[in-house]
């Protein structure tokens, strides 16, 4: 395989592997995050045009096998407490499949909209953790049902304003610093709810494309390494401010493509380390914004293709870069 070719069959073969290594103890170790990874390989495989690869039945199947039916939302795995991480998997999952008939909405509404704080964040769950990545959840799950109505969208524009930093980015919450994947949560609920306002563009912009080193890889603050999932976090961003130019994507696909495993498939963090399911979904969105061809229109706004959200009604005024010929 040429390393500067993205390998779409070895990368589906990939995926499609990853539900039977359940005798191995790392399949074991990250139950937590079961109905997240099903999520990132069917996102990876939608951008790649094989979104039939996976079983649609037992996956749909496996979904409502998450659910929590005292808190009214999914977790991660079968009898784990729900959490809006998971459920917002398990709506974008079933959104997808074409398979919201399976779901109660009034109560998985209910159990979404209960978690906002008076301060307009939103926590993860009954235990009460506060991040902008939980509002995110919330706003992109009720808008993937119509919605959103349900939560107080005064209040969480106003909490994301209150985490713009001096550099323009955006936090964890009030008062943390500037982190490119809490940008995009940030920067993408504002776009849902039509309050990109809120953002210093240009300052933004700026920062974002700081993000790149010398081997083309973005980080995700300052002196921290290159990650290829960054490739996502920071596009995305980009994309929404109609601002992808900022980024060298010809070095950046050089990245991306140098993390991939020759002989297993998937996508690594950086060149050399182990492959996993996240990084695979992520480094095939940042492929999919910067034209790779090949591959599907990603919406950088719920991270579902872009076909769908259309069709949905949902679109907004992102740009990605004009997909190359093969």
């Amino acid at each position: 395989m040429s390393i500067a070719t993205l390998n779409i069959p070895l990368h589906v073969k990939y995926i499609q592997n990853l539900g039977k290594s359940d005798d191995e103890l790392m399949y074991h170790l990250t139950a937590h995050l079961r109905l997240n990874a099903v999520y990132w390989g069917l996102a990876a495989l939608c951008v790649m045009g094989h979104k039939e690869a996976l079983d649609r039945g037992e996956m749909i199947d496996f979904v409502m096998s998450c659910w929590d039916d005292e808190a009214g939302g999914f977790g991660a795995h079968p009898d784990h407490d729900a959490h809006l991480l998971s459920t917002c998997s398990a709506i974008q999952i079933l959104v997808m499949q074409d398979a919201l008939d399976r779901l109660d909405i009034p109560r998985v509404v209910n159990f979404i909209a209960s978690l906002q704080q008076p301060s307009g964040v939103f926590a993860g769950d009954s235990f009460g953790e506060i991040d902008t990545r939980f509002l995110y959840c919330a706003v992109n799950s009720l808008s993937l049902l119509g919605q959103l109505d349900k939560m107080d969208v005064g209040k969480a524009v106003e909490y994301i304003r209150h985490c713009r930093n001096f550099d323009g980015g955006f936090g964890s919450r009030i008062g943390a610093e500037s982190h490119a994947a809490q940008v995009f949560v940030c920067v993408g609920s504002l776009a849902i709810l039509d309050r990109l306002d809120v953002c210093d563009a240009d300052t933004l912009s700026w920062w974002l494309s700081e993000r790149q080193m010398d081997s083309g890889g973005l980080n995700g603050r300052p002196q921290k390494l290159e990650d290829v999932c960054y490739s996502f976090w920071v596009l995305s961003a980009l994309s929404i401010l109609n601002k992808l130019e900022y980024i060298d994507s010809d070095k950046l696909i050089s990245f991306i493509l140098s993390a991939q495993d020759p002989e297993g498939g998937g996508i690594a963090d950086r060149p050399g380390d182990m492959v996993d399911v996240f990084h695979t979904c992520f480094g095939t969105a940042g492929l999919s914004l910067v034209g790779y061809p090949g591959l599907e229109d990603l919406d950088p706004v719920y991270c579902m293709p872009a076909k769908l959200i259309e069709k949905m009604g949902l679109r907004k005024g992102w740009k990605a870069l004009e997909r190359r010929s093969g």
